[in-house]
């Protein structure tokens, strides 16, 4: 009978830990998409820019030509296209001296956050003309997530460069 016992208890134990380890996804922040991405945002920006199918004319812009600053609620509607968008952090990469016809953003959200609205929202409201001179065209404007990622790109030269090497990033 204890044989029995210890047996039936070392079953519900190697059950238990088995079913409480096996969800070992990362964050998703609810939308479905499998895992999100490790690191800070500037972590994730330096690996997308690594990425070896950009130019090294573009490697090299990034290197020298670009400044990375955080997107705060006052300057969110000029980089988003939009005011109140609920996310966690968020930061754009993009040109030290204008009139250069470039940005991208990464956005962490939070979990439960409708990210397909929030793409949505940003993709409809997101101004092609926002610098003085020049601008994107709307066909070179790129969002798109993984997890709780969402990345926004305006380049006419590299968004389809940068979008590969973004999708790169998924696990």
């Amino acid at each position: 009978m204890k044989r029995l016992f210890t047996l039936s208890v070392i079953f519900i134990l190697t059950f238990a830990l088995v079913a409480c380890n096996s969800d070992k996804g990362g964050n998703n922040g609810g939308n479905g998409e499998g895992e999100g991405l490790e690191g800070t945002l500037e972590e994730i920006l330096e690996r997308i820019y690594a990425y070896e199918g950009l130019s090294d004319e573009f490697k090299s812009f990034a290197k020298d030509g670009l400044i990375v600053s955080e997107i705060t609620d006052e300057n969110m509607e000029y980089h988003l296209g939009k005011a109140g968008l609920e996310f966690e952090e968020g930061i754009v990469s993009e040109p030290m001296i204008q009139p250069g016809a470039y940005a991208l953003c990464l956005l962490r959200v939070g979990e439960g956050t409708d990210i397909e609205q929030l793409k949505q929202d940003i993709k409809d409201n997101v101004n092609p003309q926002k610098w003085v001179c020049v601008g994107v065209d709307p066909d070179n404007i790129i969002v798109d997530s993984i997890g709780d990622i969402v990345i926004l790109i305006m380049s006419d030269t590299d968004a389809q460069d940068l979008h590969q090497a973004f999708l790169s990033l998924k696990n």
